[in-house]
């Protein structure tokens, strides 16, 4: 009996340390069926490509320049060439569009204020390239270019840059660790750097939660989903894998933007919000 209450104490404890390692993912409810999705508009200068359903809410429909939108017959919803495998979506659409998107922007802040809420990871800093006595709290002094990233919450009460190397996120081989990455300042990638995924990892599972803005650089190659109460910049030639979740306004300059979802399937199909059901 004693052997087996030893056993099921390590095994709790193993439990605790994993729980400790790889935070939860954030819930994005309905947001969560967004490539893009804006508070305050979406501008886009042509030459990329958007893979996924986007919208804007409260601000109407002619707060997204540069898609030369098509409306569709059912009025819910409307069309692009430069939005593939998905639709465009604006408060002033047939019902029940409004309605969703309304659901869909809460649940946007929601998720941020989770992440933002999150407690930063506890202990030495697991990963590689940060040196010895470097922990989650302004990892890097802010740059996270050269280092390894392993499953947790990393907290910054400055600029987090990706500008002196790539940085990698490592998942350990566990496809649901979970990384949260969230600062009170901006998110500054520099051009031509890049966001690599091994052991596991998934765009999906990284949280950027930002509370300022988000600038990618020409070239860059970025992968997560962007919880950003301001504005949010892909300049020209940047490609993004994840979901931009935007309190404000998202700029466009000929870039690649893939839902993370349709990044990872060899048969992405077309989405639509009719067959969506409110939380």
């Amino acid at each position: 009996m004693m052997n087996m209450n030893l056993f099921l104490l390590s095994v709790a404890a193993m439990i605790s340390v994993a729980s400790a390692s790889s935070p939860t993912a954030v819930n994005l409810r309905t947001a969560g069926d967004f490539v893009i999705l804006a508070k305050a508009g979406i501008t886009n200068v042509p030459g990329g490509v958007i893979t996924g359903d986007i919208g804007v809410s409260p601000i109407a429909a002619s707060a997204m320049t540069g898609f030369d939108l098509i409306m569709d017959s059912s009025n819910e919803f409307s069309t692009s060439e430069q939005v593939v495998d998905g639709n465009v979506y604006a408060p002033n659409y047939m019902s029940p569009t409004g309605t969703k998107l309304t659901t869909a922007v809460s649940d946007m802040l929601t998720a941020y204020n989770d992440a933002a809420a999150r407690p930063v990871t506890s202990g030495p800093f697991q990963g590689e390239g940060a040196g010895a006595g470097a922990t989650y709290t302004n990892l890097g002094a802010g740059e996270i270019g050269g280092l390894t990233l392993t499953p947790g919450v990393y907290t910054y009460t400055i600029d987090v840059r990706i500008t002196g190397s790539d940085v990698t996120f490592d998942g350990q081989n566990d496809p649901s660790s979970v990384f949260i990455i969230k600062t009170s300042k901006n998110i500054l990638q520099a051009a031509n750097t890049n966001v690599i995924l091994t052991n596991g990892a998934k765009a999906e599972n990284i949280f950027w939660s930002v509370a300022q803005e988000v600038n990618i650089g020409a070239g860059a190659h970025m992968k997560g989903i962007l919880l950003v109460a301001t504005a949010v910049q892909f300049i020209t030639g940047s490609n993004f894998v994840g979901r931009v979740l935007a309190a404000t306004a998202v700029t466009i300059q000929q870039a690649t933007i893939t839902d993370p979802t349709a990044a990872t399937s060899s048969q992405p199909t077309r989405r639509g919000l009719r067959g969506l059901q409110v939380a």
